[in-house]
């Protein structure tokens, strides 16, 4: 629990819009992984907060780069909190 709360933390700050329970655990999920910093800046951040939550979670998927190299496992990561947060 102690590892994710900074994720929790930023999901609380950051996000104007209401989430439901699976959109806020694909972001702890995402966050966790890439850090609360580019969380705050990104396109997925920015529709979440207008509502945009089918666009949002299109978004998922840019993240899946390492070293500017699609990485396979990244991807499966994205993919996997893509379809958790669309889960209604």
């Amino acid at each position: 629990a102690k590892d994710i709360e900074f994720a929790e933390h930023a999901i609380e700050t950051l996000v104007t819009s209401s989430v439901n329970q699976n959109q806020f655990d694909a972001l702890v999920d995402f966050i966790y992984n890439l850090g609360a910093g580019n969380f705050q800046s990104s396109t997925l951040l920015k529709l979440i907060n207008v509502h945009q939550y089918e666009a949002a979670s299109q978004q998922f998927s840019h993240w899946d780069y390492c070293n500017h190299v699609e990485n396979k496992g990244l991807l499966t990561r994205r993919i996997d909190e893509a379809t958790l947060f669309s889960f209604h």
